[in-house]
């Protein structure tokens, strides 16, 4: 029977914009880089608050990455929406959608290197 989630794993082209997105734009805290027994170029992230790690890869071998629109998403829970998303335009990564009010609180999505969708939630106070 399985116990807990450990991580999810994304795959990418570009590494280090992916890892730079995670790390410096969401505030992602790198765990550790490994290379798989196949060659796979791996990168642990962690948001604060955690369990479960994010799996960044890079394995040119297996072909181009295509991410599919509306495919899959990370949501992260954010203390200040607003705030978040004026830091996050400043770097180079405007909100792709929102913010949206929803039961008090607000919701808004970002797109990560490479499409992957990213949900951002700010939870009524």
């Amino acid at each position: 029977m399985v116990k807990k989630l450990l991580h999810t794993r994304y795959r990418v082209k570009d590494l280090e914009k992916t890892v730079s997105f995670y790390r410096d734009v969401l505030g992602l805290k790198e765990l550790r880089r490994q290379k798989s027994g196949r060659g796979s170029q791996l990168v642990f992230l962690k948001a604060p608050g955690s369990e479960e790690e994010i799996e960044i890869c890079k394995f040119d071998e297996s072909g181009p990455v295509v991410v599919g629109p509306d495919l899959t998403h990370l949501a992260f829970e954010v203390d200040d929406l607003d705030k978040f998303a004026k830091e996050a335009e400043a770097k180079g990564y405007p909100l792709s959608d929102g913010p949206h009010c929803i039961g008090g609180g607000k919701i808004a999505f970002i797109d990560a290197p490479e499409g992957y969708e990213i949900e951002l939630i700010e939870r009524s106070r």
